[in-house]
């Protein structure tokens, strides 16, 4: 499923061809994804200006003036390409229509943006915008990892006296929003610490010093395009380019990149997914 980087580079190279642009015409082809579609959402979403792009967590919300914000979840194979881009960012002949496409957007400003979904496990919805964080979906949510509020206090506080694995804490969505499993496990792996740890058990400064680390390893995924493993592509059709810098992620067996280890790459089953980190160099 794609995690923080994967949606953050998704709602940028969505941003150019919606943000300020009128949906022209919203074509809905389906009933339902992972949940049904709003009551009327292509009518709608047609003849709405799209006055803002962004990211909570997984989510990506693009805030409309009719008073409504359209969230939108990848879930695990979703795409959303964008075709006839005037700003010669894309392609500019519109593919032929795929049975998995979903979705579509015409905008005023020539650009259609396209939902593939062959898994259907994505999701679309229109929330108010003046209450939509208070949504089921937003409200649970901890701080993001590049806000002022995520940081040591907070996940110093968070993680005390918790008795499950550090790996499986920094998971939770409500301590801190849009970590997955790839990136949790680089996270562990430069900070050194072994995911089978009981976060409560972990020292207060090495908890700290996890803040910088968990924002270094997403800002390099975002600047790689996040990561390609099987369905995910840029807005243009592109991959991701992150799975070439892994140190741990999908690498069982192989050596720890860490100069002077010497270990190997173990994978372990938590909570249902796997873990790999090096059982040498991270305690």
């Amino acid at each position: 499923m794609p995690e923080l980087p994967e949606v953050e580079t998704v709602m940028r190279g969505l941003r150019p061809s919606m943000e300020g642009a009128v949906i022209q015409h919203a074509e809905v082809r389906r009933p339902d994804l992972r949940w049904p579609f709003p009551d009327r959402m292509a009518a709608r979403l047609t003849g709405a200006r799209v006055l803002a792009m962004r990211r909570r967590s997984k989510y990506i919300l693009a805030e409309l003036d009719t008073g409504e914000t359209l969230l939108i979840h990848l879930g695990m194979s979703g795409r959303m390409t964008v075709s006839g881009d005037p700003l010669g960012q894309f392609v500019h002949d519109h593919p032929q229509q795929e049975k998995h496409d979903h979705v579509m957007f015409d905008m005023d400003n020539g650009a259609r943006i396209t939902f593939n979904d062959p898994r259907r496990f994505g999701a679309m919805d229109l929330l108010d915008t003046a209450t939509a964080e208070d949504s089921k979906l937003l409200s649970v949510l901890g701080p993001e990892p590049f806000a002022n509020e995520f940081n040591e206090d907070h996940l110093i506080a968070a993680l005390k006296g918790k008795n499950t694995p550090i790996k499986t804490a920094l998971l939770d969505q409500g301590i801190i929003a849009g970590l997955g499993n790839i990136y949790v496990c680089e996270v562990l792996f430069r900070a050194g610490i072994s995911p089978k740890r009981k976060a409560g058990q972990i020292s207060a400064p090495r908890i700290a010093a996890l803040v910088p680390i968990i924002r270094e390893v997403l800002r390099d995924a975002i600047d790689a395009g996040g990561s390609s493993l099987k369905d995910f592509r840029q807005a243009n059709g592109e991959l991701g380019y992150f799975q070439h810098s892994f140190d741990v992620y999908g690498r069982e067996g192989e050596p720890c990149r860490r100069e002077g280890c010497g270990g190997s790459v173990n994978r372990i089953t938590q909570s249902g997914r796997s873990s790999f980190y090096c059982g040498k160099c991270q305690r």
